[in-house]
């Protein structure tokens, strides 16, 4: 082949080369758009994806969080703020005013509109306001009270469909350390939910009848004014107790608080929702004042009066008497009720819970030096 023939086929092959090239670059050129861009739209959407999930209400709260909003929000609608006021009287024109007396924190017990509170938080009121959690506001009668156990229950004629009763759990399986939540109106802030655990068990408190609460339960949940009357919850969200009171040199929360137990609450609310108060049975004898028999150096509770025609009576108990010559002779120094040992007026109370009129306890008595015992058949307390 000639070197013009060899020039003419290379021009041949270069030329069907390029055209190829092209062919093949407007091919590319005419895709559609999308499937260009595509993996850039893979990154995008990626992206976008990820500030959904960063927006996402919980996203960034752990289950424990989850669960202390689930239980605080499942709770609220139990728990109510009380209003109490006094009324006066304006001494020149005898009008009456409604004058601001306290608040508190309540929680309703049952779908008739009973709502319990401590008995402190609505003493000597002359009127109270239960206002619920959807905010209506309803006036409360007192239905009952136990000042020996600082509980009162009061009622409401709120709907039926704006009364959430709080489920009610047991106290007698509390364990040191397991988490509690605090739920009420600390200086009148409504809805409050504080954190903590049982700090411990089986403390002892004065009530304001000056009888003792035994078994109450420590927490370090922030209790403050206000908390009063309000639910202590366990993690399932039921009740365990309720915030009666706080130890702080400042009245602030300084991290002791104390609640009543539940089981208490279970036994007292519906005594007072059925008869307005405790039905104690009764022994039917009056009791010396402890300071009385401390000064003798005694110990027990001492038998002033024997109430005629009444269990006392019947089981023969003897009571103090003054003699002819000015002497007085103590009468029986009750020191143990069955197993219970009785070293106080407070432990004859406390020992009387434990059971009804018309059972039979044995006395075990200290009379004239010497120790004996008597059946006694319990009356209903008048």
């Amino acid at each position: 082949m000639s070197s013009s023939a060899m020039r003419i086929l290379l021009s041949l092959l270069l030329l069907a080369g390029g055209f190829a090239g092209g062919v093949a670059w407007k091919g590319r050129a005419e895709q559609p758009q999308s499937e260009l861009a595509q993996p850039a739209a893979t990154d995008d959407a990626a992206t976008d994806d990820a500030g959904a999930a960063n927006l996402a209400p919980d996203n960034n709260l752990n289950a424990a969080e989850m669960a202390t909003i689930r239980l605080f929000e499942n709770a609220a609608p139990s728990v109510c703020y009380i209003t109490t006021t006094n009324v006066g009287y304006d001494i020149f024109t005898r009008n009456a005013t409604e004058i601001p007396a306290g608040t508190g924190s309540a929680f309703v017990w049952d779908r008739n509109g009973h709502i319990v509170t401590n008995y402190h938080v609505i003493r000597n009121a002359d009127r109270a306001t239960v206002t619920l959690a959807d905010r209506s506001t309803w006036p409360a009668r007192l239905v009952g009270k136990a000042p020996e156990k600082d509980l009162a229950v009061l009622k409401i004629d709120a709907p039926v469909s704006a009364l959430r009763p709080i489920p009610v759990g047991a106290s007698d399986n509390l364990r040191v350390g397991q988490s509690v939540f605090a739920i009420g109106n600390p200086f009148g802030l409504d809805q409050t939910l504080t954190t903590g655990i049982v700090s411990a068990l089986g403390r002892e408190i004065q009530s304001v009848a000056g009888v003792p609460i035994r078994d109450v339960i420590q927490t370090d949940a922030a209790i403050n004014p206000g908390n009063s009357g309000g639910p202590l919850l366990n993690s399932s969200g039921r009740l365990i107790g309720v915030n009666t009171a706080i130890y702080s040199p400042s009245g602030a929360s300084a991290g002791i608080g104390f609640s009543i137990p539940a089981d208490v609450v279970q036994w007292v609310v519906p005594e007072l929702i059925r008869f307005g108060r405790i039905m104690r049975p009764s022994l039917g004898v009056e009791f010396a004042r402890q300071s009385f028999v401390q000064r003798l150096g005694l110990e027990g509770a001492l038998i002033i009066d024997v109430i005629k025609g009444e269990a006392g009576d019947r089981a023969g108990i003897r009571p103090t008497v003054r003699e002819r010559n000015g002497a007085i002779r103590l009468g029986d120094i009750i020191v143990a009720i069955n197993k219970d040992k009785i070293a106080s007026y407070s432990d004859v109370v406390l020992a009387l819970e434990k059971y009804q009129p018309g059972q039979t306890v044995q006395l075990t008595l200290l009379r004239d030096g010497k120790e004996m015992t008597v059946d006694l058949r319990l009356d209903a307390a008048k």
